[in-house]
């Protein structure tokens, strides 16, 4: 692993990014509330550093990434996707997961630089298997932070995908709570990637169709019905996708089963 080097975005926010191992470079994109130090990243790039140049990233506002130079726009966090290929050589792989499917699979349909894509379980509620969302939802987040109640957004947020009652409770006594409420104020960029595909709606005709990567769907195979249909969905409108399930998971990212499914992809 390397120090932390930065990337500059087009707005002029810094982008922190680590490095580990050697070969092509794979670029990791987090989900909710994770940045290199808090989620899959570090365990995935371990499991890949011997055949891939593995980079986590802070996305905005999370880690030692900038707050962010302008405004929020979801477009600011594919422009700093973009500033960290341009700084890695270019072009690289890149995997996605949860929300970062969201975004890594946004980059890719607007044609940035991916060389192959893989996505584990964007959140996307395509059919009526799971109630949809609140539209609104990234400004209900937004106020809760903006009100100064962080513990809110990070309960409200849990609510919504699915954490049992009684984890919710207990989490504002664990210590990890200090640092999931130091990035509530990025829940909001989250649910602005996902939140207009889970209406309940199918993805709207041909709208990943231009995306020419090859493109690995993953599925939990233990995840819930909507999650794994979503899924399908997304490899199906895909040019060149597939899907997997993988047996016995969840949303949770087990670097270990997860790792050699990346590796074969990514090798081609």
């Amino acid at each position: 692993m390397t120090d932390t080097q930065y990337a500059t975005s087009a707005d002029g926010t810094r982008i922190a990014y680590e490095t580990t191992g050697r070969g092509p470079s794979l670029v990791l994109v987090d989900g909710a509330l994770c940045q290199r130090s808090m989620g899959p990243a570090r365990g995935l790039a371990k499991q890949l550093a011997d055949r891939f140049a593995v980079v986590a990233y802070d996305r905005r506002g999370r880690g030692e990434s900038g707050a962010g130079e302008t405004a929020y726009d979801v477009q600011r966090e594919i422009e700093d996707l973009a500033a960290v290929l341009a700084a890695v050589g270019g072009h690289a792989h890149v995997f996605g997961s949860s929300s970062g499917a969201a975004l890594a699979l946004e980059a890719a349909r607007q044609g940035l630089p991916i060389d192959r894509l893989a996505l584990y379980e964007a959140p996307f509620i395509l059919d009526d298997t799971h109630p949809a969302n609140p539209i609104d939802l990234p400004q209900q987040l937004k106020t809760m932070v903006d009100a100064g109640d962080r513990g809110k957004a990070v309960k409200t947020f849990m609510h919504v995908v699915g954490a049992p009652a009684p984890m919710i409770a207990i989490m504002p006594l664990m210590p990890v709570w200090k640092k999931l409420t130091g990035v509530a104020h990025t829940l909001s960029y989250d649910m602005a990637f996902v939140v207009p595909f889970e209406q309940g709606q199918p993805l709207p005709e041909g709208h990943f169709a231009g995306v020419s990567a090859t493109t690995l769907a993953i599925a939990g195979g233990k995840s819930p019905t909507y999650m794994r249909n979503a899924q399908a969905a997304i490899a199906e409108q895909l040019p060149n996708g597939r899907l997997v399930s993988l047996p016995g998971q969840t949303h949770m990212i087990r670097a270990k089963v997860t790792g050699p499914v990346l590796a074969e992809h990514f090798a081609g």
